[in-house]
């Protein structure tokens, strides 16, 4: 599928997309250092120009900080806490209270990115009320931009209440991580007559009124499908490149994560062996009395 891109330019900044700079205009470099807020008209209009929207997760302030300095778009503080803060084999047992000490880290860190907490698994299935109560106490306790649940026509009425309470939200179809039980596992979602449901879910979402739409472990060719159909932009885990955004789990790509990652993620670092280095010298340093040294103490 071809779609209108504007690779051809050196530096369009998903910030300003009116403004094509090269680094040798000052007023670009006035931008740079002082960043506009993303606002979700920004998805849109990366939407309709084909700038590609990147984003990451983030759990804490100093990767927060680092991701917004990098030109992150949008940092989700994603119920994957679970399983990369603490500890749990599944997204399912975290809590709003769980979610908002890290989401109000991360949104207190950034200048530039946009900031979307993720509402856990059983804090808006029953209702809109239940959504909407939810969604208020992630942006009055924490300072985030949006919130983020999981479902397509199953939760377009929570996100219409949320939506029309003012709240920005970011929908999230296809393998849906709280609903893992009833997919049967990781399976990947919209091959085959799936693709009609998938489909439907999206459509549901965009007229209940999210601003994007996620769509996790899809087939490349259905979220092209997706991604033509809508208006709104589409952000892919696992979906392919026929999408107007990725979103991925940082320790994934990161190499931080102990044992397997998913398919679909590109390993860019290996951290955790980094890491593991540096704490075996430090060890060896303090057992065999080479640190400290001189140079790293006091002295009146």
């Amino acid at each position: 599928m071809q779609r209108n891109r504007r690779h051809d330019h050196p530096i369009i900044r998903f910030d300003c997309v009116v403004r094509l700079a090269t680094m040798t205009d000052p007023a670009a470099a006035a931008t740079q250092a002082n960043p506009k807020r993303v606002r979700t008209r920004h998805f849109q209009t990366a939407k309709e120009t084909g700038i590609k929207i990147v984003g990451l997760t983030s759990y804490d302030q100093l990767t927060a900080g680092i991701f917004d300095e990098s030109g992150i778009d949008f940092l989700l503080v994603g119920d994957s806490a679970g399983n990369n803060v603490y500890g749990y084999d599944t997204t399912l047992p975290v809590t709003i209270d769980d979610l908002i000490p890290l989401t109000r880290a991360v949104a207190g860190a950034v200048t530039r990115a946009f900031v979307v907490a993720d509402l856990p698994f059983g804090s808006y299935e029953t209702g809109p009320d239940e959504a909407l109560h939810t969604a208020f106490r992630f942006m009055k306790e924490t300072g985030a931009h949006a919130v983020k649940l999981e479902g397509g026509v199953r939760s377009a009425e929570q996100i219409r209440r949320i939506v029309d309470a003012g709240i920005p939200l970011m929908a999230h179809i296809g393998y849906t991580p709280q609903s893992e039980h009833g997919l049967g596992g990781h399976v990947i979602q919209g091959r085959g007559e799936q693709l009609e449901q998938l489909l439907a879910d999206a459509h549901a979402v965009e007229e209940a009124g999210a601003f994007a739409v996620v769509l996790e472990m899809v087939p490349a060719d259905a979220a092209a499908k997706v991604t033509e159909a809508l208006r709104i932009p589409t952000i892919g885990v696992g979906a392919g490149p026929h999408v107007d955004g990725q979103l991925l789990v940082w320790t994934d790509w990161a190499g931080f994560t102990k044992g397997r990652i998913p398919k679909f993620v590109k390993q860019y670092a290996d951290l955790r062996s980094t890491l593991a280095g540096a704490v075996k010298a430090y060890r060896a340093d303090v057992e065999d009395g080479s640190y400290p040294t001189e140079a790293h103490s006091y002295h009146e």
